[in-house]
């Protein structure tokens, strides 16, 4: 049975079941609505809300309050006084703080706030302190049916701009969110992660509502039997783990290798130099002989390899500059030049000769020709190699394939800069039902989360299906003066993943290592669009657009059925409308995790039917003894003799597949 929240109450931990809300009194409520939106807590006008947040200067008794509600106090005065909070004659000037959550982040605000000092009961944890003098800044405890957390100021205008780990102060005070997405992308490099153990990764990132993960390939381009004794180990754990693997692509970059082995074959710069620029070293694709030698080597890589699909990305040119850095402006290698020259009529290295006819200083016009040429021939290459995998995917036609291509709509620039042009690269991925995954670019990162959906707009324009739809975070130190710290995390991070995923079919975060760890577990929270309302102690009607987690313990009936996808901690909920109840008894069959759209799922004595929709493979994770399993009435899988393996790999499409004890 799952736990009343009463029985939760009495053990001192506080759990927020259901449609959480939050009721804002003598504040701005217009930060906190954007810091609780991004993990589903709506604002509630009265104090039937869970959270309450107050000014400290309030006339209230914020400890009786707190007695069954979280309550939240700005500064100080008669309400924090009452929860044994005092204030000191000396003023504190804060700008910079430590965060319990992050010691080694750096966190600085934009503008200093002088605010009194306070003093602190024994009882309260010191959350944050003032970087200089230790002074507290944030502290709360929890309470038998409640929770205090108390701040030296307001968050500030835009939720995210002091306290950035204010979520995690509230979870650390019992405040849990029972809904969790689980289908996040990450990135993976393993230069990153050399004695990472893949078992434990593989769990951490499902925990954290990761299901596919796109592994930089260009590592194992080339046969090596320890880098690819860890790439199969890394899949291995993946999939036991309910996780699928891409093998992430970024032509031209080919490997270290082919680099070295072919220098006839290398890109070059305006300047006629090898292009070698930051890390990726571009290769001449439009050379017959190294293209035919690409495609070797990526037909070899995907068959090696138990893929799942593959991410062709960012296949356009070099660099964000564009012409005007002529060191880094590509493609001008031979081939390029001659078939421009035998077209337009000038050799287009003639555009960076000062002296030249076709100087680009002197004539934009003829820079423009070379330009439009770029975009289509990057069009070109895209839709080439989205062939050459079509090739693959006869081999296996499970696989799955990704188009990774940064913004040029909301940022048009890109465009002439990259060679990017997404009207262009979009229809050769709807074609295919593919997906396209949209790179917001550095020149954006220090816009808000409204950005992407200003950007979804853009993309409405040029196809309707929202679903083939992608959009990718860059999760990195941001070149912007950015506040309160350099890195997406926290509320801002946690902001930027739900609009995210409110405006897009797919979320990404590049890339997984640069996750920090404190914000992993209200990851799949803040991914989470499902509505849930608990209509009773023991009842929840839930809304999900999508398959999602709710926290849930014991046996559960869904719809008024028993239902069998479920594991100690979560009950897994199919999209659509449904009611969750408490089940009478245990099904002898359960599936503990899994990947793909659920229509239905029965139980029978001994054994476990779903019908299931899934454009790639899907992974049932095994929750209990399973001998065989049928996909449509026909034998598909068997237990090992060991009976180790808990992972099912089940076919793209719709299916129905039964579990047999």
């Amino acid at each position: 049975m799952k736990l009343p929240r009463a029985l939760l109450f009495l053990a001192a931990v506080p759990f927020v079941c259901g449609a959480a809300t939050f009721h804002a009194e003598g504040v701005d409520s217009k930060p906190w609505a954007k810091i609780f939106a991004s993990i589903g807590i709506s604002e509630d006008h009265s104090h039937a809300a869970t959270v309450i947040v107050t000014s400290g200067q309030a006339s209230i008794d914020a400890a009786k309050l707190a007695e069954h509600h979280l309550v939240i106090i700005e500064g100080l005065g008669p309400a924090a006084k009452s929860v044994g909070i005092g204030e000191k004659e000396d003023r504190l000037a804060v700008r910079q703080i430590c965060d319990i959550h992050a010691p080694k982040m750096q966190i600085i605000w934009q503008h200093e706030a002088v605010v009194p000092g306070a003093t602190l009961p024994a009882s309260f944890q010191v959350f944050a302190t003032e970087k200089w003098n230790g002074a507290p800044v944030a502290a709360g405890k929890r309470t038998i049916g409640g929770a205090i957390l108390w701040l030296a100021t307001e968050p500030g205008g835009n939720g995210a701009d002091r306290y950035p780990y204010l979520l995690q102060m509230l979870s650390d005070l019992g405040l849990t969110m029972p809904a969790r997405a689980t289908n996040l992308w990450a990135f993976f490099d393993s230069a990153y992660r050399i004695r990472a153990d893949p078992d434990y990764l593989a769990r951490r990132w499902r925990q954290a509502g990761i299901n596919v993960l796109h592994v930089a390939a260009w590592h194992n381009m080339e046969t090596e039997r320890e880098q690819d004794h860890y790439l199969q180990t890394l899949i291995d754990a993946c999939h036991r783990n309910a996780i699928l693997v891409y093998a992430w692509l970024e032509l031209p970059h080919v490997s270290e290798k082919f680099w070295a082995d072919h220098p006839e074959w290398r890109e070059k710069t305006a300047f006629g130099q090898d292009a070698q620029l930051d890390w990726r070293k571009l290769m001449n694709l439009q050379n017959p002989a190294c293209r035919k030698a690409v495609a070797s080597e990526v037909s070899t890589l995907v068959e090696r390899f138990d893929w799942d699909g593959v991410n062709l990305a960012e296949l356009y040119f070099e660099s964000l500059e564009g012409a005007s850095n002529p060191a880094r402006f590509t493609p001008m290698n031979d081939d390029v030049r001659q078939e421009f020259r035998k077209t337009v009529g000038f050799d287009p290295e003639m555009l960076f000769e000062p002296d030249s006819s076709y100087a680009a200083a002197k004539h934009p016009e003829a820079l423009r020709k070379f330009l439009e040429y770029r975009a289509h021939l990057a069009a070109h290459m895209q839709g080439e190699w989205l062939s050459i995998l079509d090739q693959e995917r006869v081999k296996k036609p499970y696989l799955q394939v990704v188009l990774t291509h940064i913004d040029d709509r909301f940022e048009p620039r890109i465009r002439d800069a990259l060679g990017a042009d997404v009207a262009r690269s979009l229809p050769l991925i709807s074609a295919r039902k593919d997906t396209l995954l949209v790179e917001d670019p550095a020149t954006l990162w220090d816009l808000g989360p409204d950005r992407y959906a200003k950007l979804a707009e853009k993309y409405r324009e040029l196809t309707p299906h929202r679903n083939l739809l992608a959009v990718d975070i860059n999760v990195v130190e941001r070149y912007q003066d950015v506040y309160p710290t350099k890195k997406q995390t926290g509320v801002e991070l946690f902001e930027l993943v739900h609009q995210a995923a409110a405006s897009f079919g797919q979320v990404a975060l590049y890339f997984e290592n640069s996750l920090e760890k404190q914000d992993l577990a209200l990851l799949p929270v803040a991914a989470s669009l499902a509505q849930v309302q608990e209509t009773a102690a023991d009842e929840m009607k839930i809304e999900a657009p999508a398959l999602t987690k709710i926290a849930w313990q014991g046996p559960a009936e869904i719809d008024g059925h028993l239902w069998p996808v479920q594991n100690r901690q979560f009950v897994f909920v199919p999209e659509g409308r449904h009611v969750l109840r408490p089940g009478t008894v245990e099904p002898a069959v359960t599936i503990a995790d899994f990947t793909a759209d659920i229509r239905s799922a029965t139980v029978s004595q001994g054994e476990a039917t779903l019908a299931y929709v899934s454009t790639g493979r899907a992974i049932a994770i095994l929750g209990s003894r399973i001998s065989t399993a049928e996909v449509d009435g026909a034998n598909y899988w068997k237990a090992d003799t060991s009976g180790a393996s808990q992972a099912v790999l089940l076919p793209p499409g719709q299916h129905v597949v039964t579990f047999h004890q």
